[in-house]
């Protein structure tokens, strides 16, 4: 009887920890690529920023400010992810090509980017539909902010204005990082 009990609990207990990953068991082609990433299995583990970014808005300077981010903190488990969209006043309009290009000769980022998508409410990308389910908003524009745990559940959500060195945002990826 204990066999089938434990059995039953080490069951559970794995399926627990499938389903805390569900929010990042998304399938994304890199930016100007043909390789397609699990962000699931790729960062599992990971405290993960996801940040929806264009080249041409007024907050494209958090730029260089999520790549310090990125740079400073990696070693210590974090992600910073980009995903460029063209949905807020046509700022992001390049082609992947053109906004990799852009990206790592004027902002010199190495963190991950993504293919182009849709983060706007009615047309988004399901990852971002999931995103706005699980923090109640959905981005109002550019860079707006998204910081997942290790355990793949979203911790909070920070709107465009939030600069990646910000108090509040560096404190919770500070935390996210320690548990």
């Amino acid at each position: 009887m204990r066999a089938v009990l434990g059995f039953f609990l080490a069951m559970s207990i794995s399926v627990q920890s499938a389903n805390a990953g569900e929010l990042l068991d998304q399938d994304f082609r890199r930016l100007a690529s043909d390789e397609v990433v699990n962000l699931g299995e790729a960062y599992s583990g990971k405290v993960v920023l996801v940040v929806n970014t264009a080249s041409k808005c007024g907050f494209t300077s958090q730029y260089e400010g999520l790549e310090s981010l990125y740079e400073e903190y990696q070693e210590a488990g974090l992600v910073v992810l980009g995903f460029p969209s063209n949905d807020f006043m046509g700022q992001e309009p390049g082609t992947e090509a053109e906004i990799q290009e852009f990206c790592r000769l004027t902002y010199s980022v190495k963190f991950p980017m993504f293919e182009k998508v849709s983060v706007k409410e009615g047309d988004a990308h399901p990852f971002y539909v999931e995103l706005a389910a699980e923090s109640g908003t959905y981005p109002s524009w550019n860079f707006h902010k998204y910081l997942i745990g290790k355990d793949g559940k979203l911790i909070a959500q920070f709107g465009p204005r939030t600069k990646p060195y910000d108090e509040e945002l560096l404190g919770s990826i500070k935390t996210a990082l320690a548990n």
